[in-house]
């Protein structure tokens, strides 16, 4: 928290929203942000 993600790190999300685990999401915003916009 409270620095850059690093490519990898976004990397992982976009591979787990083209997953089949995320088959189940829909209309979900994923922010890849490290917590800055939770507060």
């Amino acid at each position: 928290l409270g620095r850059i993600a690093q490519p990898r790190e976004v990397a992982d999300a976009i591979l787990y929203l083209a997953s089949a685990e995320s088959s189940f999401l829909t209309g979900v915003a994923l922010p890849v942000d490290g917590g800055v916009t939770a507060g």
